[in-house]
């Protein structure tokens, strides 16, 4: 499965493939390949993610259109 939504967050808060992975501590390839969905997602990342964007894990999931919970 491939997370088109963390590519559109990304690019849209104009942050690259390696800031993105210096926020979760780990390499841009490790990175790349979750946006890809070439590697699995951990839970640990997901959460991280969707506070960092602040979002919700549905919506990065592909889950929910809601992009900002209220």
């Amino acid at each position: 499965m491939q997370f088109q939504r963390l590519e559109d967050l990304r690019i849209d808060a104009d942050k690259t493939q390696a800031e993105i992975a210096d926020v979760l501590s780990c390499k841009r390839e490790v990175y790349r390949r979750y946006e890809k969905g070439i590697r699995e997602i951990p839970v640990w990342a997901l959460i991280k993610l969707a506070k960092y964007y602040q979002t919700s894990t549905d919506y990065i999931l592909g889950l929910s259109n809601q992009r900002n919970p209220r």
